[in-house]
């Protein structure tokens, strides 16, 4: 018996993916241009669209242009765009090949497209235990959800085809959604549908019994009774298996119940949908799957860039579906599906269920992390424990949750230390930016676990982990996860001791008469402050400008310090300006010597500020008063040594004879008072000075260790021996800046008193000093 042919593959199709595959390397790479390029690329006016070129360009230099286009100053930066793994070029490959496959002829391109369809709704059906269902494929996510709406609509009123709107305006429709879906999506439905917005009914979550997320099935119930009395026509629902917020199920099961009572649509969406591939499912999602529609976003959830979502659904009526949109006559619309029929014949059924199952995993290896991590309140356990992390459970059932919630909570913050009683005004704001701000960290340090912040109505602001919507694109690994795990338990302290001292800080501002407190809830950290000057003499425009030079120089002088505390400007659309803002503190902090610290800064700026502003008249009074002590100085020479000593060659002569014994008088302009004092004081407390030092007197001097960080106290905490921090060395260090600046005359930024030495000289010139009095004279000059 003879063998069947074997059919070679197409040259074209082996050509075509080749070169996708080198295309796709090379834009990942980005190592296509020269060093050359990049030079001409920096110089060029790469953002200004230019003329098409007349002789065309050869594939290599269009790839060029993509890729500069793409990573544009990516070599600046060291970023790169994300990894795209093998099961993504086979999707991207389908984009290629369904341009290619639209030439055919068109009985060999309806075949195939036909093949292709049928495949993949089969495959999809069976993988997420949807029987007997048809299949509509959309770019657009909701998209599918208007395309079933419009099946509802026709189905409900059999002469909407031929009669149109006209035949709502009697029986208005009704479409009902719950308060947990996303936002905008009932407003996207009555837009494209073209209804009026009392069309929508938003169904609140529960308030008093069950989630805080899940639909409030006995209020629905009211509801639909109430639509259908007044003459409305309930349409559809929309349900959730994995709200966009927190991923909590809605009660499947009863809603469908519902649906079925008054004769309703039931449509489900959501990420919980995914685990309908696994084994193990829970009974709240399984009841999905006697849904009337539901929509699958197979992309992220197996990382397949660029594939459609899905929108299952059952209907016995082509003719309806055909009209609503859900199926159509074109081969080439249908050619969408191909990405993903590629996709999931390279991963096979085994591939997709792994995916599925190891992100499943992550998400329990994090919530068991942070049940031993602290006490954790879950809407499972509703009692008062104490927790430093709340996690919020997202399904009824926790042993197959695919997305954590989880906040930082008040209850973590000790009362040993600190105080916590002024919170009861805004306390949510002030959580709610702790957790922003942990989100934030968290996001950046481990880029690979995929969190992010999100707001929930009830709960405020949390961290989401939600690997089915990222594992598969990151790569996310259980390492990731404990690294996620070891950044948190960092965090925590830090996020506790700065909702501790968050009062103490406030009270230490309020204690100091230049320094105002600026109260920003949104702001993750300690607080707000503003050195206010003392000066009340000064107009408005003057003393606005005075603060903001004041504070803005202060805020430079505090992020000179030698400490960990981040300062800062404040948040970007503060309504209080010209404010200085501390971050996030540790165990060790010493908020006292903080505040002082400011108030002593702020303090010498604007001493500064105003010896600066008094400079040029005190300068120009002083200079004229010494130029007539200066006068009068030689005056009283001429008058003391007489008239022939100043004559040039009797002079020489009468002091070889007979030199005289002149004194050095010396004077200091005080810039600050302005006016002329002698030298004798500040020579005799100089002397008085350098004498204390010689003595090392350990009383004044508190020695900080080495590589001692600032505002920090000593003995508090593990870690303090080596890391601990004192006022008085704080002080003693701006006592030496500030003496160092006033010793030298050229530095003049913030010194607590000035002096300017006006030496009064007489003129020696021409003078024979016989010997063995010049080394006196000398010494009597200095």
């Amino acid at each position: 018996m003879d063998k069947p042919p074997v059919k070679m593959m197409d040259p074209t199709l082996a050509e075509m993916g080749n070169h996708l595959s080198d295309a796709m390397k090379i834009l990942e790479s980005g190592k296509l241009e020269s060093e050359q390029g990049k030079e001409r690329r920096k110089l060029s006016w790469k953002d200004i669209p230019g003329p098409l070129q007349g002789d065309g360009q050869d594939v290599v230099s269009i790839l060029q242009l993509v890729q500069n286009l793409m990573h544009g100053d990516d070599d600046k930066q060291g970023q790169r765009m994300q990894y795209v793994a093998e099961q993504g070029h086979m999707a991207l490959l389908g984009h290629s090949l369904a341009a290619y496959i639209s030439v055919l002829e068109r009985e060999r391109l309806r075949k195939l497209t036909t093949r292709i369809l049928s495949d993949t709704t089969l495959w999809l059906c069976r993988l997420f235990r949807y029987e007997n269902g048809s299949a509509y494929y959309h770019e657009d996510d909701c998209e599918g959800l208007v395309k079933v709406c419009r099946l509802v609509i026709n189905t409900h009123y059999e002469d909407y085809a031929t009669e149109g709107f006209t035949m709502l305006s009697s029986k208005h429709p009704v479409i009902y959604q719950s308060a947990a879906c996303r936002p905008g999506l009932g407003q996207h439905l009555c837009s494209q549908l073209g209804l009026p917005l009392s069309c929508l009914c938003i169904v609140p979550c529960n308030t008093m019994f069950g989630s805080l997320h899940q639909m409030d099935v006995a209020l629905l119930d009211k509801l639909i009774r109430d639509d259908r009395e007044s003459g409305k026509v309930p349409l559809l629902l929309i349900a959730n298996a994995g709200t966009p917020g927190a991923g909590h199920t809605d009660k499947l099961s009863r809603l469908k119940e519902l649906c079925v009572q008054y004769n309703m649509w039931l449509h489900v969406e959501g990420v919980n949908l995914a685990t309908l591939a696994l084994g193990q499912v829970s009974s709240a999602v399984t009841a999905a799957t006697k849904c009337d529609s539901m929509t699958l976003t197979p992309g992220p959830w197996l990382g397949l860039p660029a594939v459609p979502a899905v929108t299952l659904y059952r209907h016995e009526d082509p003719a309806l579906s055909l009209a609503a949109g859900l199926t159509s006559s074109q081969p080439v619309e249908k050619l969408r599906a191909l990405p993903l029929w590629l996709s999931l014949q390279y991963l096979g059924h085994d591939g997709i269920v792994q995916r599925i199952k190891h992100a499943s995993q992550l998400s329990q290896q994090l919530l068991g992390h942070l049940k031993t991590l602290a006490p954790i309140k879950t809407s499972d356990i509703l009692d008062s424990e104490v927790s430093l992390i709340e996690a919020l459970c997202m399904v009824e059932d926790e042993l197959n949750s695919p997305v954590v919630v989880f906040r930082f909570s008040q209850d973590s913050a000790p009362s040993s230390g600190g105080s916590v009683e002024g919170y009861l005004e805004g306390e949510r704001d002030i959580l709610d930016a702790l957790n922003r701000w942990l989100g934030e960290q968290l996001a950046q340090q481990v880029p690979l676990s995929g969190v992010d912040v999100v707001e929930l109505e009830d709960e405020g602001t949390c961290v989401r982990f939600s690997p089915l919507m990222t594992a598969a694109a990151l790569g996310t690994q259980e390492n990731d996860v404990a690294a996620l795990v070891e950044k948190l338990g960092e965090m925590i302290p830090v996020l506790s001791c700065t909702l501790r001292f968050r009062q103490d800080f406030k009270d230490e501002v309020l204690q100091q008469a230049s320094l105002s407190y600026i109260e920003d809830l949104s702001w993750p950290g300690l607080g707000g402050v503003r050195y206010e000057p003392r000066t009340t003499d000064l107009d408005e425009d003057k003393r606005q400008h005075s603060v903001e030079k004041i504070n803005s120089d202060l805020l430079k002088k505090l992020m000179e310090l030698d400490t960990d505390l981040y300062f800062s400007g404040g948040p970007e659309f503060c309504e209080e300006k010209n404010g200085i803002f501390i971050g996030m503190a540790t165990e060790d902090l010493d908020v006292a010597e903080l505040v002082e610290t400011i108030v002593s800064i702020g303090k010498d700026i604007e001493e500064s500020g105003k010896l600066f502003e008094n400079m040029t008249e005190v300068v120009r009074r002083g200079i004229q008063e010494a130029e007539l002590q200066l006068q009068k100085a030689n005056e009283e020479k001429l008058m003391e040594e007489g008239v022939f000593r100043q004559i040039p060659l009797v002079g020489s002569v009468l002091n070889w004879l007979s030199p005289v014994q002149a004194s050095v008088k010396g004077r200091t302009f005080n810039l600050a008072e302005g006016c002329l004092d002698s030298t004798e004081p500040v020579y005799s407390v100089k002397a008085q000075m350098n004498k204390e030092a010689s003595l090392d007197s350990p009383k004044s001097i508190t020695k900080r260790f080495p590589g001692q960080k600032l505002f920090r106290r000593q003995g508090a905490g593990s870690d303090s021996v080596s890391d601990t921090s004192s006022v008085n060395q704080l002080e003693e260090s701006f006592r030496e800046t500030a003496h160092v600046q006033a010793s030298d005359a050229e530095e003049a930024e913030v010194p607590q008193e000035r002096h300017v030495h006006i030496v009064e000289e007489t003129a020696l010139s021409d003078q024979r000093v016989p010997e063995g009095h010049e080394t006196e004279s000398v010494d009597t000059l200095r």
